[in-house]
Formats: structure tokens, sequence, C-alpha cells
């Protein structure tokens, strides 16, 4: 299934921005926007500082309890607040200024990271405070994350909407190459305390991007009244459309069980490769290469096809299982960066295919349903996969999460066939197998 029409997709689903006029689209197109290049440029800040948090947060973590089942618990509490109050945030980020909204949300993060530098640095910091500063950065990510997802559209327009999005995990993945090396360092060199003082202090980039954005050139999109029933509201219109549910099904089944890295990698490093805090940096930083490989990969395709989201997927859930029984450390290592590259090909192309596939009024609620159901399985996947790791080792661990997802992708590309009216057609071409979808008429005619 895609969004434009061909002989081997399902019909391209009704978008409400699709009549908007396309503008001329280059890798990094989306940059020639004033607003969009301060956001982007505050968001790299403020990313490598995240990136930095998140290894030292799990390695500190770690260090204290020796336990992946005690890093699962941290990812599970900083992830439950999308879980429980995820649609509640997408109300909010439809009905007020998102630009506004940004700008507490951002202010607030950087709070939570300072905090955790405190108790760092002050020398009396525990498992607890780890856990409870978690859960506080969750509960504001409820609201930062639809705010932020569908405030891109305001900057750029639909026009060039879809390179945005991607230039967004491109800008993502770049900080993803620099936070995991310098925080390996400074762990190793000063501790895990610095590491959360730069995250802190990093959120002063954004906020300063914001601040300086004309809003006069941000593309006018009408903001949701308040009144009752919006949440369900949102739902409903979600729940009948095809090209939005099962998108958002397959991330929920691949976020939850596919995307436990610092509980896998963790486990690596410490059980089967007997390292340190560097080499858990190293690979993060490897994954992150493949990560940013297919960012920049997909800010350069002007459409975003489902079939592309369900290939991308199986092989990503492939590519896990096979790794998990990488028999040497280099091979293990260079295994990450594809497995970043396809990791990031389903995240993009499903956000920018549920993006275009909206409702702008509808926006904010569906990218946090979207949102909800990718970080928001975490609490549930994230201790069960720590406690599979610790139980039957990290190789049973990280292969399991893999046959998850390449389970779940065979499973919503056939849905997603159904719906489009297609069926499984498997013969010979060039004297090779082959293996697609085609449209029913078309199977009964050959019949």
């Amino acid at each position: 299934m895609s969004t434009g029409p061909g002989a081997d997709s399902a019909p391209a689903p009704h978008t409400h921005d699709a009549t908007a006029p396309l503008q001329k689209q280059t890798m990094f197109s989306s940059l020639r926007i004033r607003n969009y290049r301060l956001f982007a440029i505050g968001q790299v800040v403020s990313n490598t500082g995240t990136w930095m948090q998140r290894i030292a947060q799990d390695w500190l973590v770690l260090t204290l309890t020796g336990s992946a089942s005690a890093v699962g618990i941290t990812i599970a509490l900083q992830f439950l607040p999308m879980l429980l109050f995820g649609l509640y945030g997408g109300v909010l980020a439809d009905r007020l200024p998102k630009r506004r909204l940004l700008l507490g949300t951002q202010g607030a993060m950087g709070l939570t990271g300072l905090a955790l530098a405190l108790l760092t640095l002050s020398g009396q910091v525990q498992v607890w405070h780890v856990y409870l500063t978690a859960f506080l950065l969750g509960l504001v990510t409820v609201v930062d994350n639809p705010a932020r997802q569908s405030f891109v559209a305001e900057m750029v327009g639909p026009g060039q909407l879809r390179n945005a999005v991607s230039l967004n995990s491109a800008n993502f993945q770049s900080a993803r190459l620099v936070g995991p090396a310098v925080a390996g360092v400074m762990i190793t060199a000063v501790g895990s305390g610095y590491a959360f003082l730069f995250n802190g202090l990093s959120f002063l980039a954004p906020i300063a991007g914001l601040l300086m954005m004309r809003p006069a050139e941000l593309h006018k999109v009408e903001r949701a009244p308040r009144g009752k029933g919006q949440l369900r509201e949102g739902l409903r219109y979600v729940a009948g459309r095809p090209e939005l549910v099962w998108p958002i099904v397959l991330v929920g089944f691949i976020g939850t069980f596919g995307f436990n890295f610092p509980i896998w990698l963790a486990a690596f490093v410490d059980e089967v490769f007997e390292s340190g805090a560097s080499t858990y940096g190293l690979l993060n930083t490897l994954m992150a290469v493949g990560s940013l490989i297919g960012a920049l990969l997909a800010a350069r395709r002007g459409t975003s096809r489902l079939r592309m989201l369900v290939g991308a997927a199986v092989l990503f859930g492939l590519l896990e299982v096979v790794t998990a029984f990488a028999p040497t450390f280099w091979i293990f290592a260079a295994l990450m960066v594809p497995i970043g590259m396809f990791g990031l090909t389903v995240n993009v192309t499903a956000n920018s295919s549920v993006q275009m596939a909206t409702d702008p009024l509808m926006r904010g609620r569906v990218m946090s349903l979207f949102m909800m159901v990718f970080t928001g399985g975490t609490p549930v996947g994230a201790p069960v996969v720590g406690w599979v790791t610790d139980t039957y080792g990290p190789r049973v661990g990280f292969a399991a999460g893999g046959a998850v997802a390449m389970l779940a992708a065979a499973g919503v590309g056939v849905m997603l066939a159904r719906a489009g009216g297609l069926r499984l057609s498997v013969g010979w071409h060039h004297g090779h197998p082959r293996v697609r979808f085609v449209p029913r008429e078309r199977l009964a005619a050959a019949a």
C-alpha cells in the first residue's frame, strides 16, 4: 500500500494535504525556511544533550544496581506517562498555540536534567532519584511530543512536510553520533553528572530558537475549540482509516518489543563482551550512523509508501535476530549500522505517512496516539525484555525482540493488503521466484 497510485500498491488514501501545491524538494530543502532552520539548530544542540543523558542514565543505573531489569524499569517509568496520558497531550496540542506550549515544555525538560546533575555531582544520587526524574521527564514529554511533531507542519507547510519530518530524524541521529561518544568519554573521565548538566543547559538552544521565530511566517492552522469528547473524536477518526490504524499498530509492536536497545546493548557490553561505557557508547554511535543514512535517504524520497514501511520492518526484525547470534564483537558492531538504517526507515515512513493522511485539525491527537503507541508500549515491553535478558541471556532477549518485530510486520502487511483490495501472488519472473501483492481483479483475470 502506498500514498500514491501504482499497479502493485493499494489505492492512495485521501489526504487533506494532498491538494496543496508540492514544492520542489532536495535533501535539505526545508532548511531554506527561516523558522524551521532556527528550530533545527536548537534541536541538534538539545538532542545531543538528550543522547548524552540517555547513555549516562542507563550506565548510572547499571552501575548502581548491576541489573538489566533496573535499566528496563527506568525506561519504563520514562515512557509510562505517555501510555497513561498520551492522548490528553494531543488534545492540548490541538487546542493551544504550539510555539508557546513548546517554550514551556522545553524549559521543564531542561530542569529535569539539571536536577539529576545536582544529585549526581553532589554524590547523593540513588536509583530512586533516577526513577523519579525519568517519570517527571515522561510527564513533560506527554505534551511536548505531539506539540513538536505537529508544529513542523506549521513551520514548513504541507509541501515540505515529508522532507522536514525526515530532516528531524536526521537531526536527531546526527546528535546521536556525537552524544553517545562524548558521554562515553565524559563518564569515564569525570562521571555521569556532567553529562546530565550538559543536557540541562542544552535546552537553552531550542528555547532561543523558538523566541527568535517570526510568528507571521508560520502557516496558520485552525486550532480545535475547547469541547467535550475531543479525545473520543480523535480515536474514532483513526479507527475508520486503515492507512492510519495499521501503521500505528506496527510501530506499537516494534516500539514495545524491538527498540529496547539500552537493555540489550548494556547487557551485551557487560556480560558478553565484558567491556565498559566507552564500548556502549561506540555501539550506540554505530547504530546512529545507520540511522542517519536512513534519515537522509528518506529526505530525498518524495513519497512515503506503506509497503516500504512493512518491508523495512521485516528486515529490521530479521537483522536483530541475526545480530543476536553474531559470533564476534566486530560482526555485532558492524550490524548496528543496518539495524539503525532500517529502524529509522520504519519510524520516518510511518510518521510522515500518518501525518500526510491526517486532517490538520486532528493532527495533534493523531500524532499523540502515534507516539503513545510507539513509546507508550515501553513500560510493558521494557520490564519483560529486561526479565528475558536477565533470565535467558542477552542473545535470547535480543532475538526475541526481533522475532516479534518480524511477525508484526508480516501481519500488518497482510491487513494493509486486504484493506487495499490486494492479494498475495507467488510466481516466477525471469527464472526467479517472485512474491508480491497485486489487485484481486488482476489475479482473477490471470486465473
